[in-house]
Formats: C-alpha cells, structure tokens, sequence
C-alpha cells in the first residue's frame, strides 16, 4: 500500500512540474511582419519610415513592435548618412502576462553601396543610443547585405548584422537572412524570407520575415 501512495506522490509531483515549465520561445518558429518606407524629397534628402509587428508564432503572442524615423542625406552615389529616432515595445516574455516595457533610441547610419557585377552590396554602419527602464544603453551594427537579380521583377538577398553592446558583454548579438523580393510595381516591392538570430545568451531563433516596402519619388518634375 505503501508503496501504491509514493507512487502517486511521484506521478502528483512530476504532473504539477510539467504544468509550471514555462514554454520556451527558442522551440517556436516566428515571423515578423514588416513595412519599409523611402520617400524621396529632394536630389540630396529622403525620408525613412519603418513599422514591425514581430511574433514569437504565426499571429500569435507578439513579442515586439518597433516603428522607425529617420531623414536620409545622400552624400553621392556611393555613401549615405540617416539619422532618425525608433521606439520599440518589447514583451521579454512568452505566453506569460509580465507586462512590456518601452524603448526609446536616437540612431545614425552611415551607408555605403557598390557593385561588382550585377551583384549589389550594401554596407551599413548604425550607432544606437538606448534610453529604457532608467537605464541608458549603447549598440555599435554592422551590416553587409547582397541581393542578385534573377529577372526584372524577382532578386534574392542574402545579409548579416552583428551587433555589439557598449553596456555589457561586447558580443550582443547576431542577425543572419535570406530570401526573396518581387517588384510589384515601380513603387510597391514584396518581401518573404527567413531569418536566424543568435544572442550572447547562446539562444538561437527561427524567424519567417514577411514585408512590404514602399518608394515614392516627391521631387518636382522639371518643366520642359
């Protein structure tokens, strides 16, 4: 009999355990769904624009939203510098109702583009300044980015960015993408592809990117 109720006691124990384990949001494939904007002013000036909706799963339990401003000056054809403001609400954790916390950043970018070919690379340097939970927060981003065209309308890209922390550990950080984009139109360009992120914490996520960017030109036609 006795040994009937240590058994029980064992299974009570091992069921209760199982029911207060968190998920864990590494196990989860997700996506983030994105929109770009560039809306050019002036042969020099452009403006940034960028809103995410990013999902530990497909539609479910959003873990962030980050919106983007910035105002682009084109040095020449080569170099670019942005310098914008971007606000992040964040929720650290997953399935668990812990509340969220807001980020707000200061970021500049310098920019460079070049072509070997008909294969583009992108290069893009960002200082981040952070300013959340009373804390302040520094990012150094690098990012190379290559995209070829296959045909008019369709291109592949491949990127990496990796991201260092004045803060804490110098290694934050790792972004590592590829996919495809179609040019809807001389405006609209679609986007679906898959993304890997390892943090300084040895965690790797799974995420499927799902965008929409849109380039409007706003500069005055000359007059003939």
């Amino acid at each position: 009999m006795k040994k009937y109720i240590l058994i029980a006691i064992v299974i009570w124990g091992v069921n209760i355990n199982a029911q207060t384990t968190l998920p864990n949001p590494v196990e989860e494939l997700g996506v983030w769904y994105m929109y770009n904007g560039s809306h050019r002013v002036s042969e020099k000036f452009s403006i940034k624009s960028m809103a995410h909706f990013r999902f530990f799963e497909f539609g479910e339990d959003m873990q962030q939203f980050i919106g983007r401003f910035g105002a682009n000056y084109k040095i020449n054809k080569t170099f670019g510098a942005t310098l914008g403001y971007a606000y992040l609400n964040t929720d650290t954790s997953y399935e668990v109702d812990e509340g969220t916390f807001g980020d707000h950043r200061i970021y500049e970018d310098l920019l460079a583009n070049h072509k070997i070919g008909a294969l583009k690379f992108a290069h893009r340097l960002r200082a981040e300044q952070r300013f959340f939970r009373s804390q302040t927060g520094h990012f150094i981003r690098y990012q190379l980015g290559l995209s070829y065209p296959l045909s008019n309308k369709w291109s592949t890209y491949l990127y990496d960015e990796v991201f260092f922390d004045f803060t804490g550990q110098s290694y934050n950080q790792n972004w590592l993408g590829a996919g495809v984009k179609y040019q809807l139109s001389k405006v609209v360009k679609l986007q679906l592809g898959y993304m890997s992120i390892n943090t300084d914490a040895s965690q790797n996520f799974d995420r499927i990117q799902i965008g929409i960017a849109i380039s409007t030109d706003h500069r005055k036609k000359e007059k003939n």
